[in-house]
Parts: structure tokens; sequence; C-alpha cells
């Protein structure tokens, strides 16, 4: 009895997945390849001065040490200004 109780509760929640998942996605219709989807356009733009026509936005990266509960971790730094 207790081996029909596994399998029935096994069959129940593999139709509860089925149910809950959209038609599309169990017929492979509708999903795109990571590569032909568009990338989204973004645009900077100062919060105070407005730059001239020939400005130029400079950043400089570095590498900074951060202090972590896990331990001393290495994270990207970056500041940016307009010329």
């Amino acid at each position: 009895m207790p081996k029909n109780r596994v399998v029935l509760a096994l069959l129940v929640m593999l139709a509860a997945v089925l149910a809950g998942a959209p038609a599309d996605a169990q017929s492979g219709a509708g999903t795109q390849d990571a590569h032909t989807a568009r990338r989204p356009h973004i645009v900077v733009r100062p919060h105070r001065l407005e730059p001239g026509p020939n400005s130029k936005r400079y950043c400089r990266f570095w590498l900074a040490q951060e202090d972590r509960v896990s331990g001393p971790v290495i994270v990207p730094q970056q500041v940016c200004w307009w010329q």
C-alpha cells in the first residue's frame, strides 16, 4: 500500500507541473534564441550639466577590495565624467 501512495503522489506532482506550465513552453513554440533577441538601447545623459556637441564621457575603472561577511572580495569600481 505505501508503494501505491508514492506512485500516486508522483503522478499528482507531475500533473500539477504540466498543468501549471504555459502552452507555448510545452510545445517549444515562441521561444527566442539568446543571440536573436534584441539588446536594449541605453542612452547616457548627465544629471547636472548639458554637455556640448563635442563632449565625451570618460571613465576610469579599477578593482578594489571590499570586506564582506564571507571574507575579502575583489569588486570592480568606476567613476565617469564629461569633458
